[in-house]
């Protein structure tokens, strides 16, 4: 592998994560002395890693653990048994200290140039107000609070408002469509809905006030609406029923918010799977084990400290929202934004990185390569001096993409592939500040994290492509499913196939370097002839193509086998033909190997997608085989299946 970057001795000697080893070493006998010997620590002595990660982040308990694990077997372990603390009171502990209570906790960015902020100090006092108005609303321990709502600051402070009560949250954004929302939020039975009148993409004004009406009707739970006037102050909300503006609804004049002592395992999130093969999973994450995780994943990993400035862009309907609202928690800055990463133009994140001097800058995958697609050169057109770590996730990050962050992005910065998930609101692989970046591959597995791809058989493999595994337990595995009271589906969703063995779905490989590499999702593998083949490795060739923008593949049935099909996005103006076949084909088979070569390539308007932006190779491959897809609302473009149903090309 090719190596792209080293972190110089002072910015390794200056990291959080060699602090902590430092803290290890002195507090035992330990003498670890990089990355790699604390991971092994890390995951040799699991409890003493958590409990000294505990104490590093400085978790504040209002009751001690009696010990740090119970029942230590997948699934089903008791971490931090007997804890109490709060998910909120972490994330706004900064706002206690006169030096850090003016310091910028949120900047909120807008795609129509709308910029606000709000300090730590005013971040309590505004979560405090929503939380007395929650209160006055009947909302107690245990309820759920629901949210329909764009990535905006009203969002984020309703979410600490709800946590701090021992209340849990569930949030959606308003691109979904109503079914798939009514699939989510009808499981969990919401008390109070947070709505929005609308919201702005590229461009253009889209109105939601009738979803929000369709969801009070139809989810006989919901006894509150709140309505936040986003598109304009004043908002008609008169027909609508139980409904209440924003600004009525919070109570000011109170100044702190309660915080509610929770178990350590009580219930903070609830996430969704994406939902396209079936009705959403509803998975609930509890109030230590997403708090202790996130902040080994932004402190030792993310390397961020209280003078940074973080942006991911994401909607509140991914599990990177949540994760970076956990950025809170270290008196960082946190960019929210709202609105098409490409408009008013292609650059314009970028713009707004180097307006606000974002250190550490969060996106997926397909945005980068669309960057390059589109031909921005920010290493020509910006001085980005505070950007000092680029992350991804999403999809495989394209050897491509590596090449192209650092020739024309920076070439002094950390470029962080992270995989994970919502099933773990966290990453089993990630960055690290102290190591070098290798095209190609994530950095490393996450500290606590025993990650092992493994054959059907569940035999550890390196350097060979298996399923990627966690082989012990950690404290943010979710609590259960909603409404699975005997956790039949949580178990059948991760531990059938190996038991006691968490199976992610995931298909990769640990390299070299101990390094990862993940190749798709395990149930979208293709097999032609027996062989496994992930589909990231076809796209890694193909999108690198000028002519493509971006491709799907699936394995279709045909004649007792498996043949690879190919669909590729092309640029405007540009035609499938078979000179631009060949060289699909040519590229392909040069850079992997002949059975990587698809039987048939076709040109496809557009590639369906999750809400999240993670194409759907399952979805098209039904499709394909004339099989109905189970839930079309999970998509953002549902449209796009149509193209694939009964393609004469494929029936030859």
């Amino acid at each position: 592998m090719t190596q792209l970057w080293t972190p110089d001795e002072s910015r390794i000697q200056s990291s959080n994560l060699h602090t902590f080893i430092q803290s290890v070493n002195e507090s035992s006998v330990r003498q670890l002395t990089d990355y790699h010997s604390l991971y092994d620590w890390s995951v040799s002595d699991r409890y003493a890693f958590w409990e000294n990660l505990a104490n590093f982040v400085d978790i504040q308990f209002h009751t001690l653990p009696s010990a740090i694990c119970n029942h230590d077997q997948m699934p089903g372990p008791k971490w931090f048994p007997d804890a109490t603390l709060n998910y909120a009171e972490h994330m706004l502990r900064h706002g206690k200290d006169a030096d850090r209570a003016t310091k910028d906790a949120l900047i909120f960015r807008r795609e129509d140039g709308h910029r606000t902020t709000l300090s730590y100090g005013e971040l309590a006092k505004a979560v405090a107000a929503a939380q007395a108005g929650l209160k006055a609303a009947g909302v107690t321990k245990g309820d759920r609070v629901a949210a329909f709502m764009p990535n905006c600051p009203e969002t984020l402070i309703m979410m600490l408002a709800t946590t701090a009560l021992g209340a849990i949250w569930s949030s959606c954004s308003p691109d979904f469509g109503i079914q798939g929302v009514l699939d989510r939020f009808g499981q969990i039975e919401p008390k109070v809905l947070l709505g929005i009148d609308g919201y702005f993409y590229g461009g253009k004004p889209i109105q939601c006030l009738e979803k929000v009406q369709s969801l009070q009707t139809q989810i006989p739970s919901i006894e509150q609406t709140v309505i936040v006037p986003f598109l304009s102050s004043g908002a008609d909300i008169s027909l609508r029923t139980s409904s209440v503006l924003y600004d009525d609804f919070i109570i000011q004049d109170i100044d702190t918010p309660e915080f509610v002592a929770v178990d350590f395992n009580h219930p903070l999130f609830i996430m969704y799977s994406s939902g396209t093969t079936g009705a959403p999973k509803c998975i609930v994450h509890g109030h230590g084990g997403t708090l202790l995780q996130h902040l080994k994943e932004l402190s030792l990993h993310t390397n961020l400290k209280p003078e940074d400035t973080i942006f991911y862009y994401s909607t509140c309907g991914w599990m990177m929202w949540n994760w970076l609202a956990s950025s809170l928690a270290l008196g960082t800055t946190v960019v929210l934004y709202d609105g098409s990463p490409f408009y008013p133009e292609p650059r314009s994140l970028i713009d707004m990185a180097e307006e606000e001097g974002i250190t550490v800058f969060g996106t997926s995958a397909k945005y980068i390569a669309a960057l390059e697609k589109a031909g921005v050169k920010p290493a020509e057109s910006h001085s980005l001096p505070k950007l000092k770590t680029i992350l991804s996730t999403g999809s495989p990050l394209l050897h491509e993409s590596f090449d192209y962050v650092y020739r024309h992005i920076k070439k002094d910065l950390c470029l962080s592939s992270i995989s994970g998930g919502t099933d773990i609101i966290s990453c089993f692989a990630l960055g690290c500040p102290t190591l070098p970046v290798n095209k190609g591959e994530i950095q490393c597995r996450g500290l606590g994290m025993d990650v092992q791809f493994v054959s059907p058989e569940g035999k550890p493999l390196l350097e060979e492509k298996g399923e990627l595994t966690c082989q012990s337990s950690f404290p943010s595995m979710p609590i259960g499913f909603w409404n699975d009271p005997e956790n039949k589906n949580y178990h059948k969703a991760y531990f059938s196939q190996l038991p006691g063995v968490w199976a992610h779905g995931d298909f990769g490989e640990l390299t070299e370097n101990k390094g990862v590499i993940i190749h798709g999702r395990a149930d979208a593998v293709l097999n032609p002839g027996g062989v496994r083949i992930g589909t990231a490795e076809i796209y890694r060739q193909v999108e690198k193509i000028e002519e493509v923008l971006e491709s799907i593949a699936i394995g279709q049935e045909w004649k007792g086998d498996v043949r690879v099909v190919l669909f590729v996005k092309l640029r405007d103006g540009t035609t499938l033909n078979d000179e631009l076949i060949s060289k699909i084909k040519k590229t392909i088979r040069a850079n992997t190997t002949p059975r990587h070569v698809p039987a048939v390539v076709l040109q496809t308007p557009d590639i369906p997608r999750t809400i999240s932006g993670k194409i759907v190779e399952l979805a098209v491959r039904d499709v394909v085989h004339d099989k109905p897809v189970a839930n079309t609302d999970a998509l953002a473009n549902p449209e796009a299946l149509d193209y694939f149903k009964k393609r004469p090309e494929l029936q030859k």
